[in-house]
């Protein structure tokens, strides 16, 4: 059902683009976001009326009077009468305040179980009217001690365009990201785009370039048994979920979803 309704608003489309390398596992689907991913979460935000603030970065949960107290870096402390974290696990541990003795020690096991792999992701864009002259619109790469997918973005969505400038997305290896995690990011930059030029020789110069750590890129291994939400006080209600409770794909974090929503339910 959330395939059809995304579906059924375009928010979500089959994907047709050819992808070279793509491992197409029996009974799966693969779909594609248009208007990109960020426009699956617009949609849910925009259906559910909330009032979202961004960019708040959370340090400490506290108790105070039978509620939660909630401070960020920049800003007074608010209070909450429920807190649902989907933040990686590992920044879930690194929070401050009575939230590090209200986890248990069974729950700091099971969190400090889950594991996920790192990567970097090169963004290369183009001023429009430029040709990316290859005949795939996303590529796995299997041999590349650096680079594991390459991706034209508008070309993969199938919304080219001649007034929009094509982009190029790179995902480098997990043993890469690893083994690169703490070092230069220009560094960084220059070793993914020397791989890059002899992968695809024939690229252009970009106009800009962006390169970003994804520090939490995939689970690798999620918490151990778990329903797709993990309670950690009751009343007042503190509860975390997310793809470190189930997997990284959209299935992972539609069923972590509607574990919390029932969780969170039960007890308003």
């Amino acid at each position: 059902s959330f395939y059809e309704e995304l579906l059924s608003h375009g928010i979500l489309k089959p994907l047709t683009a050819p992808v070279e390398g793509l491992v197409v596992r029996e009974g799966s689907c693969n779909y594609v976001a248009p208007q990109g991913i960020s426009s699956v979460v617009k949609y849910y935000l925009k259906q559910s009326g909330a009032d979202v603030l961004y960019e708040q970065h959370v340090t400490h949960i506290s108790l105070r009077d039978g509620k939660w107290e909630v401070s960020r870096q920049v800003g007074p402390p608010e209070l909450f009468d429920v807190v649902i974290l989907t933040i990686p696990v590992p920044q879930i541990l690194q929070l401050q305040g009575d939230i590090g003795n209200i986890i248990n020690e069974s729950q700091k096991q099971q969190l400090e179980c889950v594991s996920y792999s790192s990567r970097y992701a090169l963004g290369l864009f183009y001023e429009a009217g430029t040709r990316l002259a290859v005949p795939w619109a996303a590529q796995y790469i299997a041999d590349n001690p650096c680079i594991r997918f390459i991706s034209i973005d508008n070309k993969k969505r199938n919304i080219e365009s001649p007034e929009v400038g094509p982009s190029l997305g790179v995902h480098t290896t997990v043993t890469f990201g690893r083994d690169h995690l703490d070092s230069d990011p220009a560094e960084v930059q220059q070793i993914i785009l020397s791989h890059l030029q002899r992968l695809v020789p024939s690229l252009p110069k970009p106009s800009s370039i962006k390169c970003h750590k994804w520090r939490y890129s995939q689970v690798t291994k999620a918490v151990p048994n778990c329903p797709g939400q993990m309670i950690l006080h009751t009343q007042p209600l503190l509860i975390c979920g997310g793809d470190g409770f189930t997997r990284s794909n959209f299935d992972g974090c539609i069923e972590s979803a509607l574990s919390l929503a029932e969780a969170v339910k039960s007890h308003l």
